[in-house]
């Protein structure tokens, strides 16, 4: 079968956030060769297809290769990862079948304010929260207690994360605020901090679904602030990183193992994730607190989707090969 893996490149400068975030950035194409070389073990045949600043031979070499699937790997478009949806909705435009969320999935997954209302409006927990849109007065928090977390509206890869979001008093509310709008140029979603355990949902299927072995990201007593930091997800050389190990299977006694699963799958379910997708939980007394559903999470080989699919018995072609297959599976009903 002949496969586009599509992925997307970086500016050679952002347009916003801190220079350092070019690292998690450029993951987008090691992603795909390794998509590209699980398919050719699969017997297909990849061909890499790389968005750049210029939409016009992204279309011309798509319309030009007629590829029978898409492997659909953009995470933004040039370094906006809210116009993440409008690739997708270029590739449903082009009559192409791709894998993963459909563009308004994408779309209401990357707001997490708009994830948070939607989660919220089924009963699933979700700590509290408030958001701060870009040009809005600083609001007196009255509902929320402390610590809180400062998150950018529309980021993922932990971008704009670190041990100062975490915040303890007004002041740095204020400051941490004013970080994220001038800095991301976006909202500021503010959130109760849960102490607990976090936890990492991987779910496979559509109509019949698969909650893979649950992940745990344990945190080192050493870290000032025990979180998914930018530079603990992907500064190998700094303190965050090497003090925070993910561990799968996660070791959760049953009724918390059954909680966190059924919530996953709920938020999955609400969100109309397709084919995969990411659930982080933060576990506190028993209550499964959904902070993010990733509806295009990395799916290299190293990446948690994969660890967990390997703890499954599910090997990296293996998993490749299932997510393409449920693509086929769309195509033929739509010709049908």
């Amino acid at each position: 079968m002949k496969v586009a893996v599509c992925f997307n490149r970086v500016p050679p400068r952002l347009v916003h956030g801190e220079p350092l975030d070019r690292i998690s950035e450029e993951g987008a194409e090691a992603e795909a060769q390794a998509v590209a070389a699980a398919l050719r073990e699969l017997g297909h045949a990849p061909h890499l297809v790389a968005l750049g600043a210029d939409i016009a031979p992204f279309v011309a070499e798509l319309r030009a290769l007629a590829p029978e699937l898409v492997f659909n790997l953009c995470e933004g478009f040039w370094g906006q990862s809210r116009k993440e949806m409008h690739i997708a909705a270029l590739l449903d435009l082009l009559g192409l079948t791709f894998t993963g969320g459909a563009p308004l999935c994408l779309g209401l997954t990357q707001d997490k304010a708009r994830t948070k209302d939607l989660l919220t409006r089924h009963q699933l927990p979700t700590p509290k929260y408030l958001l701060v849109k870009l040009g809005e007065q600083y609001p007196r928090v009255r509902d929320l207690a402390y610590p809180l977390i400062v998150k950018p509206r529309f980021e993922d890869a932990s971008l704009g994360i670190s041990n100062d979001s975490v915040v303890d008093n007004e002041g740095e509310l204020k400051a941490r605020i004013d970080y994220v709008h001038r800095t991301y140029r976006q909202g500021a979603l503010v959130e109760e901090f849960i102490e607990g355990r976090e936890i990492n949902a991987a779910i496979l299927g559509n109509g019949s679904h698969e909650v893979l072995p649950l992940s745990e990201i344990r945190f080192h007593s050493d870290l000032v602030r025990p979180i998914v930091s930018y530079e603990g997800k992907w500064l190998e050389q700094s303190q965050g990183y090497q003090g925070t190990q993910p561990l799968c299977p996660a070791p959760l006694k049953g009724r918390d193992a059954i909680l966190v699963r059924d919530v996953a799958l709920r938020a999955y379910k609400i969100m109309e994730c397709r084919d995969y997708a990411r659930v982080d939980i933060r576990l506190r007394d028993g209550v499964p607190y959904i902070l993010e559903v990733n509806a295009n999470p990395d799916i290299s080989p190293e990446a948690g989707l994969a660890r967990c699919a390997g703890v499954a018995g599910i090997r990296y072609p293996q998993l490749i090969r299932r997510v393409l297959e449920m693509a086929a599976q769309r195509r033929e009903a739509a010709r049908a």
